[in-house]
Parts: C-alpha cells; structure tokens; sequence
C-alpha cells in the first residue's frame, strides 16, 4: 500500500475544506470592520438621562450643585445622528448668554465635508443681524487648509462673521472617526483655542474685547443659526460653559470619554449629552427640539475608540 506523503494530505484538506476556511476569514473580515470586536461594543452603557445636574436652588445656582446618577463615564446607549437637512434647536435664553469667556466642547463623526461648506457643529446667531453669530464652530473644507475644525467668536463691535475672532486646527480631519472638538476664548487674554482629542492650537485675537451675545436669539446643534451649513454625522456630549476652561480642564474633559461628564459645573450653562433626546442636563433648562432629519441611534459605538 502506497502510503500519502504529509504535503499530498495537506492539499486535499485544503482543497476540500479551503472553501469553508475562506468564508469564515470573509465573515470574521466583515465582523471586525464592523466593530463586533471592538471592547466599546461590550461596555455598560448609560440610558438616556442616566447622569444629571442637580441645582437645589433653581437654574444658574451654584450652591450645594452636584452631579447624580451614573456619572462614571460610561458610554452612552445613543448619540444624534444628522443627516445634512436637520438640527436640534435649543432655542432663547438668558442661562446661554456668554461674554466674558466661552467653552464649547462635543465628540462629532463626520460624514462629509461638503462642497464649499462649513459643517457646523454648534452656533448661535447675534441679534437682529442675520449674519452674525455669538459663537460658532464646525469642520471646514472651504477655508482654512481645508478640512479641519475651525472655532469663531463673534467679538462686541464687529458686524457680522466675516469679522469673527476665530482659530483653526491644526489637525486634519478624517471622516469616519469620532473626535473630540472644544473651542475656548477668554477676553482677558485675548486668547482663543481649538482643542481636537485635547491637543490645542492657539490664536491670540487681543484681550479685553468682550464676545457679542444676544440672550433672545437662538442656539442650534447641527447648523448654524442662518438655516445654513448643517453637519452631516453625528454628534454627542455638547457641553458650553460661560468661562474658558484650562488645558487641564480640557485634557480632563477628553480623557473622559464619550460618555464623560461635565468638569467645572459652577460655569455650565449648557449639558446636551444627545443620548436619545435633547433634553438639558445641566440644571438650567435649556432643553431642545429635534427637527426633521435627527435620529438617535444605537450603532454608533463600532466607530469609537476611547481615549
């Protein structure tokens, strides 16, 4: 009897069973892309609400304030998602009215840029001018070097965006990829930061000039206040503060994750975590509505890498 030789028998297990072997490399290709195997995909997620501002005193107090709930960090069930066409408006108040500093931090996916556009993540408009904006920012792939996060202040004196204070990033961004976006300005310094997953880029626009804000115009995430530029991904964990906060401040924030908390709540004004509504969570009421073309959804996590 002719006995098979160890690489006769190799080539018939891999001729008959080759076929099965390419399939399950296919699946588990598919499956990794899709982030089945991504730790995030396992971890506990808050429900929506979870983790809330407690002000014993009412909107805007700052005694006896503190977090309640799951506040450790954990991820979210849901993020917003937004198609291009809609956004979620905040509305008019006075708790949003910052001057003298302003914070305003959120972990954005982008979808697309755009042609021309500006992609805005948060923005509110200034008084009666339909051109203007207390605060503004998004990625860009019209100005700058393109394609980038890009934080404007609209500054007491100026007419309309095109004489904001503004700064860019010196990151460029890469769609399909959660980051975390936080644009600072602080009037006493002049100075105004864009941080992108805690690392800044700094433009120094000269102390002691005031932010323009108007308490009765309104704050939209998703586009910015003229019905134009609506960002096209999704977006989490808005967070404005009426101060700047620190490098520390900012790096503790990211470090947090997703699903952090705010860091300085004597200063917030604003908590919009976007896990399946648009309610505020920081105490002062400023909840939103979402339109048309804003979902939550649940599929996010495959996207996301923790810090």
């Amino acid at each position: 009897m002719v006995q098979k030789s160890a690489l006769q028998s190799a080539m018939e297990y891999l001729m008959t069973y080759g076929w099965a072997i390419l399939i399950i490399a296919v699946v588990l290709g598919a499956l990794f892309q899709l982030g089945i195997f991504n730790a995030s995909t396992f971890t506990p997620k808050a429900p929506p609400g979870a983790c809330h501002i407690f002000r014993p005193n009412g909107p805007m107090t700052t005694s006896f304030i503190n977090t309640q709930g799951i506040c450790n960090g954990e991820l979210p069930q849901y993020v917003s998602a937004v198609n291009g066409q809609g956004y979620i408006n905040i509305g008019s108040s006075s708790n949003l009215d910052v001057q003298s500093g302003v914070t305003v931090s959120a972990w954005v996916y982008a979808r697309s840029f755009g042609t021309n556009q500006y992609r805005t993540i948060a923005g509110r408009l200034s008084g009666a001018n339909t051109d203007g904006c207390a605060f503004q920012y998004g990625l860009s792939s019209a100005w700058g070097s393109g394609n980038q996060f890009e934080f404007w202040a609209h500054k007491v004196g100026s007419t309309d965006c095109s004489y904001l204070s503004y700064v860019i990033s010196g990151t460029t961004i890469v769609l399909g990829t959660w980051y975390n976006v936080i644009g600072t300005y602080d009037s006493v310094t002049g100075n105004q930061y864009v941080y992108v997953n805690g690392a800044g880029t700094l433009a120094n626009k000269g102390a002691g000039v005031l932010i323009r804000s108007f308490p009765s115009e309104p704050l939209n995430i998703g586009r910015n206040p003229q019905n134009l530029w609506f960002f096209d991904g999704e977006i989490a964990n808005v967070q404005i503060y009426n101060t700047s906060l620190s490098a520390n401040e900012v790096s503790a924030l990211y470090n947090e994750g997703i699903g952090g908390a705010p860091v300085k709540l004597n200063n917030l004004v604003g908590w919009w975590p976007l896990n399946g509504d648009a309610k505020d969570y920081s105490g002062n009421n400023n909840n939103g509505a979402a339109t048309t073309g804003v979902s939550f959804t649940s599929s996010w996590v495959s996207g996301y890498s923790a810090p």
